[in-house]
């Protein structure tokens, strides 16, 4: 189980979950049933599990953080959580358990069940009820289990009992509703990314003067000290498993922490956060492992930088999510005319670079993603179809327009690996540098910047 979060919550939150739960209620349409799981327990190897970690839409709709456990949601509104029963012995082993009989006042919920009946229960919630809504494809097996308890409601046709006669993905429902986050999200992101920012400042600072007193300084010792200030600053995870890369290990996008030196002179790219109470931080910074940019290194740095400020500037309600994207873009592509990465008389304009894709070698990811109880957050990127236009898909989707609540990452770089028409300057540069932005009603607050990111503060952090 999970031990690290609380199981009884405060009346603030229960009123939280308690909203979303009957908003999910009334999309379900008359006369419904919802089911929703949460994640299966993981083993790591003969007998130790995972960490267990729970699923985000369970969580979004009860925060309850044990396994073994599934939410039942009816039209109405009523819920009732299936949950292991007390068991003192295991609880000696495993931790506490809440149980059926606390569930409801502890949770705001209407009832309770043990696991272990869990079949029989949800049959005898399927009963009569016009539609069932589950989870599509997220959890191994339910798709059968749901066959089973449909059987089990057809068994008693001759009695008068109706069976559901749809079937529909849950997940349309909710990844709308958790795309736009509310005042209770939006605290725990803010913290999230004040810990996880202090992380980034604990490891610039500890590079530097590791290396000024000249011991031997790896990978792994600055993912230690992100570990160390995520657990001090409260945070129950990493979000993700750090990227620490040093030297040309930063233009490898998904490089893991490992055991690699960290030479002064080198740049290090960081891209860490933490998870707090279930919600994801996620920040990259590039500094110099010596406290000190080198002039090619400032060079490249100051375009990515120029890139995230016109991304950030883009990042506003009415604009599209492609926005910030393709602002950053534009300035990425000047950046490598005028520094010569590309050759301006082969390359043509930036808009021929733009149309012909010639940054791709050097940037070869998008922009942003959404985020919230995961890292990559649900919700759909291409503005949903009228009703008018059902059916009907635009040949290019246009991406859907951002409003107030929803949250993004602003993340453009730089990856410079040796080639022929490459000035060798510029050899085994990485650059990325990411914030987590909150549009606003008149544009967007980062919620991540208690970490510097302009060159002269960043230099001035590590000297100190």
């Amino acid at each position: 189980m999970n031990p690290l979060l609380q199981t009884h919550l405060t009346p603030s939150d229960t009123g939280v979950y308690a909203e979303r739960r009957a908003r999910l209620a009334q999309a379900l349409g008359p006369n419904a049933l919802a089911i929703i799981p949460t994640a299966p327990e993981r083993m790591r190897n003969r007998d130790a599990d995972f960490p267990f970690r729970f699923d985000s839409y369970f969580f979004y709709l009860c925060g309850f953080a044990e396994p073994n456990a599934v939410l039942l949601i009816d039209s109405s509104g009523h819920t009732t959580l299936l949950c292991q029963a007390k068991d003192l012995e295991r609880e000696m082993w495993d931790g506490y358990r809440l149980g059926p009989l606390e569930a409801p006042s502890a949770l705001g919920i209407q009832s309770a069940a043990p696991i272990a009946e869990k079949h029989a229960v949800i049959a005898k919630q399927l009963e009569n009820k016009h539609a069932v809504w589950w989870p599509f494809a997220t959890h191994e097996g339910l798709g059968q289990d749901v066959e089973r308890w449909l059987d089990a409601v057809r068994a008693k046709a001759r009695a008068g009992v109706r069976c559901p006669s749809m079937q529909s993905d849950v997940c349309a429902i909710l990844d709308e509703m958790r795309l736009v986050k509310d005042t209770h999200e939006i605290q725990t992101m803010g913290r999230a990314g004040s810990i996880s920012a202090h992380a980034h400042v604990r490891a610039m600072r500890y590079s530097a003067a590791a290396l000024r007193r000249g011991e031997d300084l790896r990978e792994y010792h600055l993912e230690a000290e992100l570990l160390h200030a995520f657990r001090s600053g409260g945070a129950q995870f990493p979000a993700y498993t750090s990227i620490v890369a040093a030297g040309a290990n930063a233009c490898v996008l998904h490089y893991r922490a490992g055991n690699q030196a960290v030479v002064s002179g080198d740049l290090v790219l960081i891209d860490a956060g933490c998870e707090l109470d279930g919600y994801a931080a996620d920040i990259t910074r590039t500094f110099p492992a010596n406290g000190v940019f080198s002039a090619p290194q400032r060079d490249v740095y100051a375009v990515v930088l120029a890139s995230q400020e016109a991304a950030v500037a883009a990042t506003r309600p009415g604009a599209r999510f492609n926005d910030p994207h393709d602002a950053a873009l534009r300035v990425l592509c000047e950046g490598l005319l005028d520094l010569g990465i590309l050759n301006r008389q082969d390359a043509g304009t930036v808009d021929d670079v733009i149309a012909n894709r010639l940054y791709s070698p050097f940037y070869m990811h998008r922009t942003s993603h959404w985020l919230g109880l995961d890292v990559h957050d649900c919700g759909a990127y291409s503005e949903p179809l009228s009703e008018a236009s059902a059916g009907v898909a635009p040949a290019t989707p246009l991406t859907r327009p951002l409003v107030p609540g929803m949250v993004l990452t602003i993340e453009p770089g730089l990856y410079i690996r040796p080639a022929e028409q490459v000035p060798e300057a510029f050899h085994h540069i990485g650059i990325r540098i990411e914030d987590d932005a909150l549009v606003t009603a008149d544009g967007c607050t980062l919620l991540t910047r208690e970490v510097p990111v302009a060159i002269d503060e960043i230099e001035a952090l590590m000297r100190a």
